[in-house]
């Protein structure tokens, strides 16, 4: 049911990666002649808004090394260095911190979160998040980026987070994950056996009106669509799932899982009565829901080409593993 992305759905599959961040263009024959502006926008997806960063940037943009503006027309064979200037401090307050990064390059990257942790600081809430680890790890290397999550997951999800460290990185993988490119993979634990070996929830999700934090399905919800194969059953009692996003709601697996019947096994919000129509799940089995964003494909932002990464499961979940093998 995996769904990987394509180098013809990416448009900067010609740019490359330059170890200080700067990104580099070499002009082809077929645009030969166009203006720089038009190239940029066609080549690398360059949004307009950040070519009006790149002209307000000292020497923003070079062609062939010298300083050019963006009206001016290439040929074959010129290369253009694009370098955004120096980035306004932020308020995240710097927090030593263990972090588990799986991928970093001059663009962004990719850190195994862990349970427990918000990934920005939010309004009563400015310390211990994953943002404050990365503002300080990127200042003990003498780096310094605006924090930008291209996506998040629940603060007791463990699992991948991609941050983007380059504007231009941010902006193009938004895009890709707007257009559905970015495939994430998560591992759940779930009450019972859903209908099948395999299956797509597609049902709308808005706020649930008891709760203003809280999700559920309702007709008048934004769209919402998640898969799911069923890689191994305990009895009748609980099963392990792959499950794939095709959209980003607020809880949506949480509550898709809840919705047909078969919550995560120590979600606090959705398992509702679950635990009592599985007593042979102890019900200390996991002390938060049992989730892990465990698989990330998308491609490179710069260069194109494509990244697959993974995160194996936490510790907890390891340890709920065992204990579902072992159920009488």
């Amino acid at each position: 049911m995996d769904r990987a992305t394509t180098s013809g759905d990416f448009a900067p599959a010609s740019g490359s990666a330059d170890a200080d961040g700067v990104i580099v263009h070499v002009v082809d024959g077929a645009d030969a002649g166009r203006r720089l502006k038009e190239v940029l926008r066609r080549r690398l997806g360059m949004s307009r808004r950040m070519l009006i960063r790149l002209k307000n940037t000292e020497g923003g943009i070079r062609v062939n090394g010298a300083e050019v503006r963006a009206d001016e027309r290439v040929f074959a064979g010129d290369v253009v260095e694009l370098r955004i200037g120096a980035e306004e401090s932020e308020t995240i307050r710097p927090q030593p911190m263990d972090l588990d990064i799986v991928f970093e390059d001059a663009y962004l990257m990719v850190i195994n979160k862990p349970p427990g942790l918000i990934v920005h600081p939010t309004k009563g809430r400015y310390d211990n998040t994953l943002a404050n680890g990365v503002v300080h790890h990127w200042l003990q290397k003498g780096e310094r980026h605006r924090f930008r999550a291209v996506n998040r997951i629940d603060e007791n999800t463990s699992g991948l987070v991609i941050v983007a460290k380059h504007p231009f990185a941010h902006q193009q993988l938004a895009v890709q994950m707007d257009k559905g490119l970015v495939t994430k993979r998560y591992c759940a634990y779930v009450y019972g056996c859903p209908p099948g070996p395999e299956g797509e929830i597609d049902a709308p999700i808005g706020r649930d009106p008891a709760s203003r934090r809280l999700r559920k399905v309702r007709p008048d919800g934004a769209p919402a669509r998640t898969r799911y194969a069923v890689e191994r059953r305990y009895g009748s009692a609980a099963s392990r799932l792959a499950v794939w996003l095709d959209t980003g709601r607020t809880h949506q697996i949480r509550v898709h899982m809840q919705h047909i019947g078969c919550p995560l096994i120590g979600d606090p919000d959705y398992a509702g009565d679950a635990p009592e129509r599985f007593p042979a799940v102890p019900g200390d089995a996991i002390a938060r829901q049992a989730l892990h964003a465990s698989h990330l494909a998308f491609r490179h932002p710069v260069s194109g080409e494509p990244l697959e990464l993974a995160a194996p499961l936490p510790a907890d979940m390891e340890r709920l593993e065992t204990l579902l093998i072992n159920l009488k």
